[in-house]
């Protein structure tokens, strides 16, 4: 099987599972080791009092791309701590983008960075995750 593949099936594990993702409103762009692309429209229910995104649906998004990442090895990673910066804000209904990139993998550890993005293509966050794989997979695997 191919790193690819590999990824792809576990996405599509892992999509099957996600209702929180699906329920804000996210889409699986696209996957491959170690990198994920998810988006989400900003609606009238992810507004803040300010009227523009709430911070947690952007940190949903972010948060949501990294964990597509991280698990494109079919090994279950889950975070062990993350941390983002908000630059600008989500806009009504624009659509934000995040795009995951993992930049270390250390036996267990790894670490992955995700730039959230607006319509317009300016950095809405900065987003970094520290990954912890632990027992079991997303699917098995042929051998």
């Amino acid at each position: 099987m191919t790193p690819q593949d590999r990824a792809r099936r576990s996405a599509e594990a892992m999509w099957a599972d996600d209702a929180a993702s699906k329920w804000v409103g996210m889409v699986l762009e696209d996957i491959g080791p170690g990198y994920a692309r998810m988006s989400c429209m900003i609606r009238p229910e992810h507004l803040n009092g300010h009227q523009i995104c709430h911070g947690g649906v952007i940190f949903s998004l972010a948060d949501s791309a990294f964990a597509f990442a991280c698990n494109s090895h079919n090994q279950v990673t889950v975070a062990q701590h993350n941390t983002i910066s908000y630059l600008s804000p989500g806009q009504p209904g624009e659509t934000l983008t995040a795009e995951a990139r993992e930049v270390s993998k250390q036996g267990r550890n790894g670490i992955t960075d995700v730039v959230v993005t607006g319509a317009d293509g300016r950095q809405v966050a900065l987003f970094r995750g520290a990954s912890r794989s632990i027992k079991g997979t997303h699917f098995e695997e042929e051998t």
